[in-house]
């Protein structure tokens, strides 16, 4: 007979199973799960189950089909995302939390760990000691959040809550790089100001903002009568790797009044290398910035935090009403006794959820693994295989790098032997990816710098080693002149 309770207290047995079956997957020798693909789904479909397998039969489901036919984002030579396979201190930590802590709140020290690690990154990333934050799933929310309490501020200073009544009528308008993360316009739509009021400012040579651009269309602006919400610099971008002028950027904002944002999904944590840490000058003036973990920390996805200069405007745009069964429940903080008389932190009221998750213990793993210095370590590493990967395919006769890195983003493609027009170069390094994907252990992605395709490694994952840059190299080229031809 098959129980209809799940099973309880023998998390030790099954996660040790599923543990086993992890490290095998880890080593890296099975194949792509599309090429398994009539297989593993003949097994795993079909109609609803009416009686269940049990415990033991899932636990056999998942280590001999599932897992092996998993993913290969963890891969050592996956750089296409810019999300990566999890270490496992995080990993273990977010199993932990998810029974231990399967919410944020309440007083225990998952939810004490929520705001210590808030408080470690934004250190780690150089954030002024006054920006406070919260977690939320990942850089879209973050941005979405930040930019949130900018429409807030914005429309405050007007005498409009936004949040409470709606935007006015008054034409309203977000200034970004022309490179910046199509979130921002995601975000906009979402805050009921529209995809076009994100206004696209030309960049350099370099893939970063011009200021002078932003003041001209600034001042256009107020002439305009358009109130401007918020001025975002983006500190590495998903393309290039690009660091905005951080510090012009933010003095320009405060000069037109505007809210400045600091996108640091990805790049916020550069600041820990010292050959790149003067780029980001002038983060002390942002009014918000973002980071994502589940990044360069390797922390699972779903793990990013938004900080913000004054959680009170967090609270003012994202506060919820009163709920009856909630508001009765508590006491007040002198009489605290249990750790259910109070939710802690409030954070479902500076963003978006109610409901989830302990992801700050998560990032305190990573804290207390590596410390500062581990982290550092793994950053300059990362921009380390960028630079080198970009000098050898500048000293290589058939390649070259369409951009210098700041960050650990490297930008090159294949060009054979004699010079071919800029159209079947794009072509043909666009057929040197997919076979790069589908035949060897490397799997970046692509992109266009100034108007040419680039085959586009993003080095964040921490299992990649340094002899793998030289291979993929060789990798690259190989197919390239197989393609091309004598």
């Amino acid at each position: 007979m098959q129980p209809n309770r799940p099973e309880t207290g023998a998390f030790g047995t099954h996660f040790a199973r599923i543990g086993v079956e992890l490290d095998r997957f880890l080593r890296f020798e099975q194949p792509d799960a599309v090429t398994r693909m009539d297989e593993w789904r003949r097994s795993l479909g079909g109609a609803v189950p009416q009686a269940g397998i049990g415990a033991d039969g899932v636990i056999e489901e998942l280590a001999t089909v599932v897992i092996p036919n998993g993913s290969r984002i963890a891969e050592p030579g996956f750089w296409g995302f810019i999300t990566t396979g999890p270490t496992t201190m995080p990993t273990v930590a977010a199993a932990a939390a998810s029974i231990a802590a399967p919410q944020r709140y309440t007083i225990t020290a998952f939810n004490y760990l929520e705001e210590l690690s808030l408080e470690w990154l934004a250190t780690a990333c150089g954030l002024a000691p006054h920006m406070k934050g919260v977690y939320v799933s990942g850089g879209s929310v973050a941005n979405l959040v930040a930019l949130g309490a900018a429409r807030q501020w914005a429309f405050e200073q007007i005498g409009v809550d936004p949040s409470r009544d709606g935007v006015t009528g008054r034409p309203a308008a977000i200034y970004a790089s022309a490179e910046v993360h199509h979130t921002i316009q995601r975000a906009a739509g979402v805050l009921g100001l529209g995809r076009a009021a994100v206004r696209a400012v030309p960049i350099d040579e370099r893939q970063r903002m011009d200021p002078n651009a932003l003041r001209e269309m600034l001042a256009e602006g107020a002439r305009q009568d358009v109130l401007p919400i918020a001025v975002v610099a983006t500190a590495g971008t998903t393309n290039t790797g690009a660091i905005d002028p951080i510090q012009h950027v933010g003095e320009i904002a405060g000069e037109f009044g505007a809210w400045f944002h600091v996108d640091g999904a990805y790049g916020l944590l550069g600041v820990l290398d010292d050959r790149v840490a003067p780029a980001y000058a002038g983060l002390e003036l942002a009014d918000s910035a973002i980071v994502d973990p589940h990044k360069w920390l390797a922390a699972p996805v779903g793990v990013a935090a938004a900080y913000v200069r004054d959680r009170s405007i967090l609270h003012r745009a994202f506060t919820q009403e009163p709920a009856e069964y909630l508001e009765g429940s508590f006491v007040a903080d002198h009489d605290v006794r249990s750790s259910f008389d109070s939710m802690g932190i409030p954070y479902g009221d500076f963003a978006v959820e109610l409901s989830a998750p302990s992801r700050g213990v998560i990032v305190w793993a990573v804290f207390r693994e590596l410390g500062l210095n581990g982290i550092r370590k793994r950053v300059v590493e990362d921009n380390d295989f960028a630079r080198r990967l970009t000098a050898l395919a500048r000293a290589h006769p058939r390649t070259e790098a369409l951009i210098e890195p700041q960050l650990s983003v490297a930008c090159i493609r294949y060009v054979g032997s004699s010079d071919g027009a800029a159209l079947e170069l794009d072509a043909l390094n666009e057929r040197i990816l997919r076979r790069l994907v589908r035949e060897t252990r490397f799997l970046p992605s692509a992109t266009v710098v100034n108007g040419r395709y680039a085959i586009r490694p993003c080095f964040i994952n921490a299992r990649t080693t340094p002899d793998q840059i030289a291979g993929f190299l060789a990798e690259l080229v190989a197919i390239g002149d197989d393609l091309a031809g004598p």
